[in-house]
């Protein structure tokens, strides 16, 4: 099979030919259709300080169709579309029976992060069937959606709450879609460019707000007042410090935006809102069920964000695309 590789170090991505995977006896093979790219991808893979390591074949946001079945695994068949969750738990450790998060195991007794290719060898613990409404550029979409539902579920947003929703990319838009469905009142995103204005508004946004020196009084003057959730959701410096600026006294800041350097806040200016700040990565297959069900019973079509589709061979040039300015919000590789 075709796959892509990530030699390390901040080299480029090259698509090598590999040993077909087989399945173990509790793993299903699954022809894989679509696989998106993450933010996570391209910060990964930059030779930094977080990083996949050496010879890593690599994709998390992925979706197919099972060709084969190991010898043990019964409630699932040739031919049933599934989306992966492609963090592999223990099931034994805290994380993985008290939080049921995947992401954070203690143990990591494998991964399923192995999107961009032909095949995909998937535990069935970390399988979830797609209904027949959905398409497998749907599926795709699943991961990246139980990103953003897991984390506005711990800001504990209520109907009626003001909620500030920081940045324009996936996770951002995502978190607007899933705030709104949680029933906040009015919902202002903000971002440095309004190239993403339409699809925020789109999502459930109901006002857009560039970053600018008025931006507080004009996220107040849009919301009618503070709001009293902030979900940070593009992990730069300084965007903690925005949310703490921006959000209303007694308020929840939530970090979804996993910023990998440095990024201070003055404790002090929190302080004086008595602001909880959360941080969070991961989701558990509750969300990733939860979404299958109803994915297609939304205000919106999720799959508004997709604008390019893209063969396995063109990733490489894609990663150096998405390392610039560029027109696109979320690329599917489709194999």
């Amino acid at each position: 099979m075709k796959a892509a590789i990530y030699p390390g170090h901040g080299k480029p991505i090259t698509v090598e030919t590999l040993p077909d995977p087989q399945p173990g006896p509790d793993d299903v093979i699954i022809k894989v259709a679509r696989c998106g790219i993450c933010g996570t991808d391209l910060s990964f893979t930059r030779g930094a300080m977080f990083d996949f390591g050496e010879n890593t074949q690599f994709g998390h946001e992925y979706a197919g169709e099972i060709v084969e079945i190991g010898k043990n695994v019964s409630g699932f068949k040739l031919g049933e579309r599934i989306a992966v969750l492609p963090s592999v738990g223990c099931g034994e450790c805290p994380a993985c029976r008290t939080l049921e998060n995947n992401v954070l195991c203690q143990q990591r007794p494998g991964t399923a992060m192995v999107g961009f290719a032909e095949l995909a060898k998937v535990p069935t613990s970390v399988a979830t069937r797609l209904p027949s409404t959905l398409s497998l550029a749907d599926g795709a979409l699943i991961e990246p959606l139980a990103i953003s539902l897991y984390g506005t579920k711990l800001a504990g947003i209520q109907p009626g709450d003001r909620v500030l929703v920081l940045g324009g990319g996936t996770v951002a838009l995502y978190a607007i879609y899933w705030a709104r469905r949680l029933g906040a009142g009015r919902i202002a995103a903000m971002s440095r460019s309004p190239r993403r204005k339409d699809l925020a508004l789109q999502m459930g946004a109901d006002a857009f707000i560039p970053f600018g020196d008025n931006e507080v009084g004009e996220v107040i003057e849009a919301l009618g007042g503070s709001p009293q959730h902030v979900l940070e959701c593009v992990g730069a410096e300084g965007m903690l410090t925005k949310a703490v600026t921006h959000v209303a006294q007694f308020g929840k800041i939530v970090s979804l935006g996993f910023c990998t350097s440095p990024d201070p806040i003055i404790p002090g200016m929190a302080s004086y809102k008595c602001a909880a700040i959360q941080f969070a990565v991961g989701y558990s297959m509750k969300e990733f069920h939860y979404i299958a069900d109803q994915m297609d019973k939304g205000h919106c079509d999720p799959k508004a964000i997709i604008t390019s589709d893209i063969p396995l061979a063109n990733i490489a040039s894609m990663f150096d695309v998405l390392r610039g300015p560029n027109e696109e919000t979320k690329v599917h590789v489709c194999m």
